[in-house]
């Protein structure tokens, strides 16, 4: 940039179209599924159809016999060579965690597990050949269902001896951040309010656009492994951790990634499986699962049962809140499976002001696929049994939910404000987010419309959920996480460098899966240097080129890895400032930088930062004791969480004889500070939205009494379509609570849009009902549990296939407002 150029337009708050988006539209990017190595061979798993059973043999014969097959093996061929599967996240010390080997040689405890693998010369004749390894089993009694393991009857790893992995408890008045909770509740019996439930929260599937999939090349000086992942640097160092090859002959590549949803944060036994064969063979191996093997095998999330007591004043001012988790982590604590409920601790009391609080989280095994981190990572459970007690307090109160909220939340004075479970909130504004959502739902309106709807006594019940949120997100700060026994670190690196021509480039720590780190980062680099969008690429997601980082997920990237840019960025600047003050022979302190450009304090003298990135790569004139290069590498520990919150509304149309529901508007209104690009928060937010939403009304993972997955496929577990949903009204408060922990004043957004929108459309269905006696319906809401909670007890009700009767094509069905008022 010359001084007569103009200076960039501001970056921060700019829709700009992502990056990304060019080549991922058009098929031009390289999922891992894409690369092909000279001489590739292919991997094919064969799997257990038993949840639970001992392993008597394996005939491999046929197999070996089949067309271009090179190999197959067994947990017996591999032994230790395999490594291990780890858990970076042991909640408490005495915690039952059962060995967790890729592939087992003797026994099985889920039904999907890893007993072979065939390497051939192509896909498919893996997949043809893993069909003739013969294995025999003797099936085993499988433990299904986390009240069964509760119960210790059957054993999902009989040599622990129980199905209970670890409590992890949290009382506020050890702590010393509330008051006894069970005197509270004591006192509320006499003379006040108790309320207690038991909510479900069902088992979920990622189910990412893109399949897992992993290559690894042996060949050269490194061991190089391309996989479908979050955490490049968090696999690279648990393979050296359990493979005995040093980090330094690693390198972990995770190319465009097709999403992740917390499904891909995991050390994967396919991963491990793929790298022993390459290492084995010395011969470059892929593997892609297959969708079938996606929804089996890949962990899945949630699936707790909540029980919970909520006391109050006959006010509704709640005077203490007492949860009790039991949490399903499957058959195998995953890498930080056992920690994911624990999370939740901290946030169920949300934006509240609690003075009493207890929270337990029972962790047990069951002989099904191992749980882990989904969208949200237990905030969204927390969150979901909170507003679904504040709604239900409402009602026992006799006030608008609304209302009862804002007896009981945080007022914007308050603020900073140390909540009953320990945490600092820095900044909110409960009260506008409130009033702007409010506003743009229409909500006076809804509610005058669902009262005449009574009144008429309509088949079709309009009913308004309404759910307020704050999460805990940007996953730090490291020495928390070290306090709860975290394995790993919260901090993020980053690297700046001006090329000798005026380009910028920056390495990231963090690892895109979708998220649009390369357009977000490069606003920021190029609003905080005064350079142009164009000229700013961002690196990242290869151990090589960005060797220091702790990746992707729990809406770290942006406020986390952002922070680390930006002080990044800031050496560079400072460096820039040396060389500017010698060549303008200048002080440094009479030196201001605005527009990329350093000038002479009260002169028209000045030099742009990208000329002396030329002068620095030149060397031909520079101040004594200077390094030549304008690069500067951060790295950012936070001191605190982020705290993003928000109000979010939801108008669901309930058919009371059928019990179709359908949604008929959505508003939500986050405040997440400081806003980097508003086309990629509302891309985020509806993505949120939909997940979120999703579980509400679709979503659910089965498995039978033995323990066979039987929403194996999208025919059965039942994702969304755009068709399914309708527009969402997304807005932002005019004056966001600028987040204080990071000098761009973000607050994390990932997440945010699943964590509030279950409990509101819930919330939503049973208010359209609950003058009929309903005080929950169990997610999902389908047709069928919503028509079964409105008759519980009416033995004289038709079942709901008999209510749901055929309507002319002509006619207006029963999801039409005018037929049901007709």
């Amino acid at each position: 940039m010359t001084a007569t150029q103009e200076r960039p337009a501001a970056e921060i708050g700019r829709d700009r179209r992502r990056k990304e988006d060019q080549r991922l539209i058009t098929g031009r990017t390289r999922w891992t599924d894409n690369i092909t190595l000279p001489g590739m061979l292919h991997l094919a798993m064969v799997r257990s159809p038993f949840a639970h059973a001992t392993i008597t043999s394996i005939d491999v014969e046929a197999a070996k016999a089949a067309p271009n097959v090179v190999a197959v093996l067994s947990g017996k061929d591999f032994g230790e060579e395999l490594g291990a599967c780890i858990n970076a996240w042991p909640i408490t010390p005495d915690q039952k965690t059962p060995g967790h080997s890729p592939m087992p040689a003797d026994r099985v405890a889920f039904a999907g597990e890893i007993v072979a693998v065939v390497v051939a010369r192509s896909a498919a004749e893996a997949r043809d050949a893993a069909e003739l390894v013969d294995v025999e089993y003797e099936e085993q009694p499988a433990v299904i269902g986390i009240k069964k393991a509760l119960e210790d009857q059957v054993l999902a790893h009989p040599d622990l001896g129980t199905n209970k992995s670890a409590l992890w408890v949290f009382d506020s008045a050890e702590a010393g951040t509330g008051s006894d909770v069970e005197a509270a509740i004591e006192a509320a019996r006499s003379d006040g309010i108790v309320i207690e439930r038991e909510f479900r929260q069902q088992r979920l599937i990622p189910a990412f656009m893109e399949p897992r999939s992993v290559v690894v090349d042996p060949t050269g000086e490194q061991m190089t492994m391309w996989s479908a992942t979050q955490i490049p640097h968090i696999l690279r160092f648990a393979l050296a951790a359990t493979t005995g090859v040093p980090e330094s002959k690693i390198r972990v590549i995770a190319p465009d990634v097709g999403g992740g949803f917390g499904g891909k944060l995991q050390t994967t036994p396919e991963e491990w499986i793929a790298w022993a064969v390459a290492r084995r063979l010395m011969k470059p191996v892929k593997y892609t699962e297959t969708r079938s093997e996606s929804l089996m095998a890949a962990h899945h999330g949630r699936d707790q049962v909540q029980t919970l007591t909520l006391s109050a004043d006959k006010d509704g001012k709640v005077t203490g809140f007492k949860v009790h988790l039991d949490a399903d982590l499957g058959a195998y604590i995953a890498i930080v499976g056992g920690g994911v409920p624990v999370l939740g601790a901290f946030m169920f009391n949300a934006i509240y002001k609690f003075p009493a609080y207890r929270f337990e989280c029972q962790t047990v095994l069951t002989n099904t696929t191992f749980t882990d981190a989904y969208r949200g990572a237990g905030r969204p459970e927390a969150t979901y049994a909170i507003e679904r007690m504040m709604d239900e307090l409402a009602a026992e109160v006799g006030v608008d939910p609304l209302e009862i909220r804002e007896r009981n939340w945080i007022t914007h004075e308050e603020f900073p404000f140390t909540t009953v479970a320990g945490l600092e909130y820095d900044t909110g504004n409960y009260e506008a987010a409130t009033a702007k959502a409010k506003e743009s739902f229409g909500y006076d309106a809804l509610r005058a419309e669902q009262k005449e709807r009574r009144e008429r006594g309509d088949r079709v019940q309009l009913g308004i959920g309404v759910s307020t949120f704050t999460e805990m997100c940007g996953l730090a700060p490291s020495r928390v996480l070290g306090s709860l026994d975290y394995g790993a670190g919260g901090w993020e690196h980053a690297s700046v460098r001006l090329t000798p021509l005026g380009k910028v480039e920056v390495v990231t720590g963090a690892s895109a899966h979708g998220q649009g780190h390369e357009t977000a980062f490069s606003q920021i680099v190029a609003d905080r240097l005064g350079v142009p969008f164009e000229d700013v690429e961002v690196l990242h997601g290869d151990t090589q080129t960005a060797p220091k980082g702790l990746d992707t997920y729990g809406s770290r990237s942006l406020v986390v890895g952002g922070e680390a840019l930006v002080r990044a960025v800031d050496k560079v600047i400072d460096k820039a400032k040396v060389l500017a003050a010698h060549l303008l022979e200048a002080s440094e302190d009479d030196l201001e930088y605005s527009g990329g450009r350093f000038t002479v304090r009260g002169t028209d003298q000045g030099t742009a930062i990208q000329e002396l990135a030329t002068a620095a790569f030149a060397g031909h004139n520079y101040p004594e004791g200077m390094e030549l290069n304008l690069d500067a590498d951060a790295t950012y520990d936070p001191v605190n969480f982020n705290y993003p919150h928000g109000t979010h509304l939801c108008a669901m149309e309930v058919d009371t004889e059928t019990g179709q529901v359908k949604m008929r508007k959505y508003t939500c209104c986050d405040d997440i500070g400081t806003i980097i690009n508003p086309l990629i928060v509302a891309g985020q937010v509806h993505g949120g939205l939909v997940q979120g939403i999703a579980q509400a009304l679709w979503e659910e993972a089965v498995h039978d009494e033995s323990g066979t997955l039987v929403s194996g496929s999208f025919v059965d577990y039942l994702l969304p379509t755009a068709a399914d949903t309708i527009s969402f009204d997304v807005v932002h408060t005019d004056d966001p609570s600028i987040c204080t922990t990071n000098s761009l004043g973000t607050k994390g957004v990932g997440e945010a849009g699943t964590i509030a929108s279950t409990p509101a459309v819930v919330n939503a269905v049973v208010d359209a009902v609950r003058h009929l006696g309903v005080s929950d319906i169990q997610m999902p809401c389908t047709p069928e549990r919503v028509w079964r909670a409105i008759h519980a007890g009416d033995e004289a009700a038709p079942t709901p296939e008999a209510a749901m009767p055929h309507f002319d094509e002509s006619e207006p069905g029963p999801d039409s407002t005018e037929g049901a008022q007709a």
